[in-house]
């Protein structure tokens, strides 16, 4: 019995929808509405939700819920629905910042709930909150965490962007290699071969000098020794042409480096 009910279901929804539209002015059609939780109606807002339930097609979903919000369709509801979408494929992070971005769009009234989206999405996805405090160290924890039990290329992205902001260019590189030779999963996805290939660029625009100079049998971190010659370079008993030799032979060296 109930697989003739789903059978009679399905041939109504057969004759509601033609060429991916839906017809109007039914019982079918509230019929379809109610049972698919679909708004009637033919704004962009209705389309995506259309593509997100009935088609199941988040990235189609994902499209017409920002032509929504940019046409002022049920931005709150569309914001909030589309950060749902983002976080069903794994793009939760971007979710965040949407919200985080556009909320001004929405009522004053409104906010509490966008407040509450942002909580579910912080809480699926930790990591991007210790990113966001900023707590490079947290975050390093949490992604490595997630990585041995889920692992993935856009995590693996996330934990060589907390290795670089802690200045361990190394390692960072190691594991954003690993997205570039497709060694994780869904490493071959477009999207995050481009991230990896961003992040590894930026990280070697930041490898121009070495992290210290071995001068002399001595190891001189390059951040003190800037800072050291502009002490020594400001206007007082030490003036530019007073500098003592040592400094004049290491800016000497390490200009060399750079070249």
């Amino acid at each position: 019995m109930r697989v003739l009910e789903e059978e009679e279901v399905l041939s109504k929804d057969e004759e509601i929808i033609e060429g991916g539209n839906l017809k109007k002015g039914s019982s079918k059609d509230e019929l379809f509405h109610v049972i698919h939780k679909v708004p009637p109606g033919d704004t962009p807002y209705v389309r995506a939700k259309y593509a997100q339930l009935i088609k199941k097609d988040p990235e189609s979903a994902i499209a017409l819920f920002w032509e929504a919000i940019n046409k002022g369709d049920r931005v709150e509801s569309a914001l909030k629905d589309m950060a749902v979408v983002m976080k069903q494929i794994d793009r939760a992070e971007e979710a965040i910042h949407i919200l985080q971005t556009f909320r001004f769009l929405c009522s004053k009234h409104s906010q509490n709930s966008l407040d509450n989206v942002l909580i579910d999405l912080f809480k699926g996805n930790l990591g991007w909150a210790y990113m966001q405090k900023p707590n490079y160290m947290m975050a390093e924890a949490v992604y490595k965490k997630a990585q041995m039990i889920d692992p993935d290329a856009n995590k693996a992205c996330n934990l060589g962007l907390c290795l670089m902001k802690q200045g361990r260019l190394s390692e960072a590189i190691f594991v954003l290699e690993q997205v570039q030779q497709a060694q994780i999963p869904g490493s071959s996805e477009i999207k995050a071969q481009k991230r990896s290939a961003d992040l590894l660029t930026e990280i070697r625009s930041r490898q121009s000098l070495p992290d210290s100079i071995d001068l002399l049998g001595l190891s001189v971190d390059v951040d003190f020794l800037n800072g050291l010659e502009l002490l020594v370079n400001k206007k007082g008993p030490f003036s530019r042409s007073k500098r003592l030799p040592v400094f004049e032979e290491i800016s000497s060296f390490r200009d060399q480096l750079a070249c």
